[in-house]
């Protein structure tokens, strides 16, 4: 045999060994669940079984619920929204197998309609891109987009007036803020960068980059823990110490999810959200993702001055000295102060 030939048989021996190790593993068992299509509601009960095509003598299962462990038939109460992985572990035959399915979990109840009323306007700068609006100490911080137009601010919000203001480099598009022991959190858009600054002097002290989230949208924090938005249905929990993205909530209806969520504030417990493009705000419950309500502020962008640039509703802030919220919008001249409530 020619040493060409001898060549070819190992390189086409190598490539079948090769395609053989590369074959994927088949699964002996999989899950199945009571529920159509792998979607409940908080409330239900699900009854977990397996599927065992070749019979094997199973000794042993153990399940859980994104790492917790659960029954074979569970109540779901406290349990997160969205799409979670359940597990199974099985032992058989001296060997084990761990395989996961994916449950959606939806809210159980519609979400409430709100309304609003205007309790006051104050001037608002029309040129200013709104992302993050936020009070502190009786007065207005805000966080305005777009490249080479990005700034921070502190604002007198009866007057209008700038007490405080830096500019971002064009390179940077800037997104939501948030406040908490005395640090200024401002993220980017797409930059995968968050800025902390001094609330005092406006000096920026250090910066963080995100985690699993690709881009920065809106940030609110219920004093210990800071939450983010990334455009999607997700809202990611950040330690403030850290900056590191610990958990997350998925926002779900008892429909399916919401996505876009956007400027965020944290209200009596709650998460109220602006979703990009809708001039609405969403009422969620942090604790699992749960849409629980619903603001139509759509009316209000009817009264500030129409122009070119006008766009949508985006900024929300709750002052806990008046106990109000005030909304305003991107490129909008007035800054609205409402009380909300249920229809």
């Amino acid at each position: 045999m020619s040493s060409f030939k001898s060549f070819i048989l190992i390189a086409l021996s190598l490539i079948l060994i090769n395609c053989g190790d590369s074959a994927t593993k088949t699964n002996n068992f999989s899950i199945a669940t009571n529920a159509k299509d792998n979607v409940v509601q908080l409330g239900e009960t699900i009854k977990l079984s397996i599927h065992n095509p070749n019979q094997l003598d199973i000794t042993a299962i153990t399940y859980s619920l994104n790492g917790i462990a659960v029954n074979e038939t569970f109540d779901l109460s406290n349990e997160k929204l969205g799409i979670q992985t359940l597990t199974a572990t099985i032992s058989y035959n001296d060997s084990k197998e761990d395989i996961t399915t994916k449950l959606t979990i939806l809210n159980n109840q519609l979400p409430k309609l709100y309304g609003f009323k205007v309790i006051n306007e104050y001037p608002h700068d029309i040129t200013s891109y709104t992302q993050g609006l936020e009070f502190h100490n009786g007065e207005l911080y805000e966080s305005t987009g777009q490249y080479g137009e990005s700034k921070l601010r502190k604002v007198d919000y009866k007057t209008g007036a700038v007490l405080k203001n830096v500019d971002l480099t064009q390179h940077y598009f800037g997104e939501g803020l948030t406040i908490l022991n005395n640090n200024i959190y401002q993220l980017t858009w797409r930059e995968n960068t968050g800025f902390v600054y001094d609330i005092d002097t406006f000096e920026k002290t250090s910066s963080f980059k995100y985690g699993q989230s690709k881009e920065g949208w809106g940030i609110c924090n219920d004093g210990t823990t800071l939450y983010k938005s990334d455009g999607t249905e997700q809202i990611w929990l950040l330690n403030s110490k850290t900056l590191t993205e610990d958990s997350k909530l998925q926002v779900y209806t008892n429909k399916g999810k919401i996505i876009g969520i956007n400027e965020m504030e944290w209200i009596n417990g709650k998460i109220y959200a602006n979703r990009y493009q809708k001039n609405g705000v969403a009422i969620i419950n942090p604790k699992n993702g749960a849409v629980e309500g619903v603001v139509d502020f759509s009316p209000l962008r009817k009264l500030v001055t129409q122009h070119q640039g006008l766009d949508v509703l985006n900024g929300i802030a709750y002052n806990p000295e008046t106990q109000t919220i005030f909304v305003t919008g991107k490129r909008w001249d007035k800054l609205f102060e409402v009380e909300v409530f249920e229809k």
